[in-house]
């Protein structure tokens, strides 16, 4: 079984400056993100530098929840995350951590394979997403594992909520971050 990792110390640091944005959701956020990057670890062989970038996508995939207060995150998703590439001189993945974010909700498999990361990264979110109900060939202990070890602290029901909002808003719109 692969090993659980907690802390990881990229991912404490940038979420540092952004505590007080997600405020009592914060705990719930973190750990989705802890989740969905050990499922991408336990999916496939990273390098240290890949680890580096699926930990970067991971940290700001979601964040435009809180920065725009929308169910239609992704594009104030992506910003932070190159400003956070610039400044630790990693701007030429810039292209790469973009459509990490950009396609996490893809329905279908992302299959430009200049980018195999960005595959990675939808499987892991969806495996976390689906609750472990998708599992991508991860076994389900390791799956279950991961998930009690970052309880999910009201996560889904918070995006429920959202969702619901959202949809009571924009009923022909209704999950404007899925891709075909």
């Amino acid at each position: 079984m692969q090993t659980i990792h907690d802390p990881i110390p990229i991912v404490e640091e940038l979420f540092t400056p952004w505590k007080a944005s997600l405020a009592g959701e914060y705990r719930g956020y973190r750990n989705h993100v802890y989740r969905m990057l050990h499922f991408c670890f336990g999916l496939a062989p990273c390098s240290d530098a890949d680890r580096e970038k699926l930990c970067i996508a991971g940290v700001f995939h979601d964040m435009g929840l809180w920065i725009d207060d929308s169910f239609d995150y992704i594009p104030a998703s992506i910003p932070p995350a190159l400003a956070c590439l610039k400044g630790r001189n990693l701007s030429a993945h810039s292209h790469e951590i973009s459509l990490m974010i950009s396609e996490h909700h893809k329905l279908r498999e992302y299959r430009e394979k200049a980018f195999p990361l960005v595959e990675l990264f939808r499987k892991g979110d969806l495996v976390d997403v689906s609750l472990g109900l998708c599992r991508f060939g991860l076994d389900n202990a390791y799956v279950r594992a991961v998930r009690g070890h970052f309880p999910n602290a009201g996560f889904h029901v918070k995006l429920a909520r959202r969702a619901a909002r959202w949809v009571v808003r924009h009923p022909l719109d209704p999950a404007p971050m899925m891709k075909w």
